[in-house]
């Protein structure tokens, strides 16, 4: 595989008209030092199928190709990006495939062999909704992924990453920090881009880890967390009223809010909430 003789990715994105565009959230990211040290994040790819999602000209499709992966599947909506990834896809021999659809109604699971790992510049459009879609896939089999190196707006990536009592703690980083091991890796500062946009960006890693004992389904962590934190400044007693009959049995006092509730406890509501259910049905 001979990625050498490819043109420059300004060249290629002046080629194929490929402005970036707000309803796609495209920003584009042409350094490829930069896209290199994003995969370097993944260590060895050698055995394992990777998956890009919205790779636009290409930049980070073409460091994780010189990673050498067993496999490349890069999902694109733009059919203009998808275009423009032709030449890519002719000197990856065979190791790139390139699926034009939307990222929020592919079925990873159906398109890869384990095991998978997630390299994106995600859209920010619909970045935090793949996101919660994942997860909710790792909490019903772990081997999902086997990781996640992945690109948010910078104060989406605190809120993923985020532990009890930070400010941006909440939903998001109750039910990432439930199921994987977060880190923010590094910021990616606007000017790597074309265009620049009004943000900061940050990588984030994202390792599943199997939990021990007893796991809630997914929706129920989405409800106990939705209430709690769509009232984050109420005490519990309000916010949570209707799981107040288990604030004793997980050692909550009703006078806490969800700012200052760790992500445990809301695993232990959620828990009792899900067998409550089931003996009632």
């Amino acid at each position: 595989m001979d990625l050498s003789s490819l043109p420059p990715l300004r060249d290629v994105i002046n080629q194929n008209d490929l402005r970036a565009e707000k309803k796609f959230g495209q920003n584009f990211l042409l350094d490829l030092n930069l896209t290199d040290k994003i995969v370097r994040q993944a260590g060895d790819l050698s055995n394992h199928h990777v998956i890009e999602i919205g790779p636009g000209p290409g930049g980070l499709t073409r460091s994780i190709l010189k990673a050498n992966p067993k496999k490349l599947t890069a999902i694109e909506f733009d059919p203009r990006a998808v275009k423009a990834l032709s030449d890519l896809q002719e000197a990856a021999q065979g190791k790139l495939d390139i699926i034009e659809g939307d990222a929020l109604n592919v079925d990873l699971k159906t398109i890869s062999d384990t095991p998978r790992i997630i390299i994106a510049n995600l859209p920010y459009n619909i970045a935090t909704p793949l996101l919660i879609s994942w997860l909710e896939e790792i909490s019903a089999d772990i081997s999902f992924a086997d990781q996640m190196i992945l690109m948010f707006q910078k104060e989406v990536a605190q809120r993923i990453a985020a532990s009890v009592n930070d400010k941006p703690y909440g939903r998001l980083s109750v039910l990432a920090n439930w199921l994987c091991d977060t880190k923010k890796v590094f910021d990616v500062p606007r000017n790597a881009f074309t265009p620049a946009p009004k943000v900061t960006s940050s990588i984030v890693r994202l390792v599943p880890v199997q939990r021990l004992g007893e796991q809630p389904y997914f929706d129920n962590v989405e409800k106990v967390t939705a209430a709690a934190f769509g009232q984050r400044r109420k005490m519990i007693r309000s916010s949570l009223k209707n799981y107040q009959e288990y604030f004793d049995e997980v050692g909550l006092d009703e006078t806490m809010r969800a700012e200052n509730i760790v992500g445990s406890d809301f695993i232990k509501l959620a828990c009792l909430f899900r067998n409550e259910r089931i003996v009632k049905n």
